[in-house]
Order: structure tokens, then sequence, then C-alpha cells
């Protein structure tokens, strides 16, 4: 499938959703985590599972937007079974991913499903994390990656007594993933990715790159019987345009958005289906929630060159595990 045809297919004359809140299954009993489920398609996310009596950390940066949303949800849904608890981490800041990560294995015995939802777009030019890389990949890339990486062993023992295919990790992506450049990203001598000198294109890397990250969770843990899969949530009007000037906002919002809520049903799809198994472990997601192949070479790019790839998947990995291990 073309690059034109696959955003074409992403973007228009959509499918409905085939999992709503109207048909998930009841959560009770079950622990999620979703990052930035404060605000977005992140809040729908959680909206659908807490009135499933799921229990759900809502993991941010912004305490005051947290529990906002908390006492909203607690007031729509008070007969809810669920809890709802504030986890706070900055992505952008890794000094706070390995105590925050610490504070929940303190409260939960388990983890069910961790929604990678929390990103940041359209910044300015030499925006930058706390340890000085390009703001979008600090906080889309690197900082969900070291998040991920310390939950694994919650995950890893959570899969051993849930149903089988239950237990996920889901990356946000995007259909600007088809906008990175050939490859998904370019990669310095050094083994660090190119960044910094186009806002634009830095999203793209960093959406082409938790296509990556999805694949390489799934290799690794696919055998302990954990799912990770990535997902574009689709063409929403939510908080991450907030940077774009007026003129734009007026364009998307007017011609080429969709509401929050399908986003999140995009992300209920990838986290919850039971249409994804193991045999779909690493897979794309598309709005509202279909299988879709990412660009072709994205896709040959999460092989090993021994598979006949180019191992940019694990050239990325390393770069990560690089960058963040003095936070582990």
């Amino acid at each position: 499938m073309g690059v034109a045809a696959s955003i074409w297919k992403q973007s228009f004359f959509l499918p409905k959703p085939p999992l709503t809140e109207k048909n998930l299954p009841d959560q009770l009993g079950k622990v999620h985590i979703v990052t930035g489920g404060y605000a977005g398609c992140g809040y729908e996310l959680v909206k659908d599972l807490y009135q499933h009596n799921a229990t759900i950390y809502i993991a941010g940066r912004s305490q005051n937007k947290g529990e906002a949303a908390i006492s909203k949800l607690k007031s729509e849904f008070p007969n809810s079974g669920g809890k709802l608890v504030f986890l706070n981490v900055d992505l952008s800041d890794f000094s706070t991913i390995k105590p925050a990560t610490q504070e929940f294995l303190s409260k939960e015995t388990r983890l069910d499903v961790l929604t990678n939802n929390a990103g940041v777009m359209s910044l300015l030019l030499g925006s930058k994390d706390k340890h000085g890389h390009e703001l979008q990949i600090g906080t889309n890339v690197l900082g969900p990656y070291l998040f991920t990486k310390l939950l694994v062993p919650i995950l890893q023992k959570t899969a051993k007594k849930a149903p089988a295919g239950s237990v996920r990790m889901t990356w946000g992506a995007s259909a600007a993933a088809y906008f990175a450049p050939k490859n998904g990203m370019v990669f310095h001598a050094d083994g660090s990715i190119k960044q910094g000198s186009n806002v634009h294109m830095d999203y793209a890397v960093s959406k082409a790159a938790n296509i990556y990250l999805s694949s390489q969770f799934a290799r690794l843990y696919g055998k302990d019987g954990i799912i990770s899969v990535s997902w574009n949530p689709g063409n929403l009007k939510t908080e991450l345009q907030r940077h774009v000037n007026w003129f734009q906002r007026f364009v998307v919002n007017v011609l080429l958005l969709h509401p929050a809520p399908l986003g999140g049903y995009t992300e209920l799809y990838a986290g919850w289906s039971p249409d994804i198994t193991a045999s779909q472990n690493g897979a794309f997601i598309g709005p509202w929630g279909r299988i879709f192949p990412s660009r072709k070479d994205i896709e040959e790019g999460t092989k090993s060159k021994g598979e006949g790839g180019t191992g940019y998947a694990k050239k990325l990995l390393a770069y990560c595990e690089r960058e963040t291990a003095a936070f582990v």
C-alpha cells in the first residue's frame, strides 16, 4: 500500500470502531496505566475503562489536570467499582520515571495494560528535554522507553496468571510516521538520532520510533506472553494542537480532525481487543481499530539484517538504552 493510500485509508471514510464502551468486557480487578490520561484521547480511554470498573493510574506531569480529570470521572460514573489514581511522572525528565514506577509497584501487584499515550507536538524550534535531547524525541521516545522498561517485570509477572494475550504494552505512533525520513530516522556515526533542526520532522521521527520500539519489545517479551503494538489514534481534535498557529488550528479542526473519543477507541482496540493475539504481536493499529501495514521501509527496519531487514529498530533500541542507562 502506497504512502498516500495508507494515509487516506486512515483519515477518511473510516468504518465504525469494533470495540467501544458499549461492548468492552468488565475490567474489575484489572490494573492499567495510561500516560497523559487526563486529556485528549487518553482521557477518553480512561473514561471507557473506568465505567467498566478498571483500576487506572493516570500518569503525567500535571497533578492539577490529573486530579481534575479524576474528579470529573468519579462524578460522571459514581457507581463504578474501579479506582482512579494520579501517578506523577514527567517523561521529559528521566529522573522522575523510576520513582514513579516504584510508587506504582508499592501499591499494585499486577499491571494488565500499559498505554503509552502521552506525547508533545509542534513545539518551538530548540525546545529540549531535561537532558539536552530535542523535546519531542525525549518525551515521545526516550521517556516512554524507560518507563516501559522499568515496568516490564510486573507485566511479566501478570502475564503468568492472566488470560493469554491480555497483558499488553501499546505505543502512540501516528500517520506522521509516514512523513519520517527514509528508514524512519537518520543515525549519526555515534549511534544518536539526527534531531533538532526541524520540529515537524522530529515529531515524525518520534512516531516512527514508537513503531520500532513496539516491534522490539514484542520480540523481546512476546515469549513471556506480553503483546506489544503501536497505533495511529487518527486525526483528532486534542491538546496536541495547542502549539500550532490560529490558521493551522482552524484548517485542521474544520477540515481534517475527528472527535477525541474516536481516538480513544483506537487505543481501546490496541490494548483490549480479543482480535489481537500473539500472531499480531508488533502490529501497527489504525483508526478506529484495524491492523494496518506501516511504511514499507519502516517495516523492513523492524527486522534485523540477518532477516533481510535494515536493523534500524535494533539501532534505535541501543540508542534508547544508552541515553537512559543512568536512570534505570
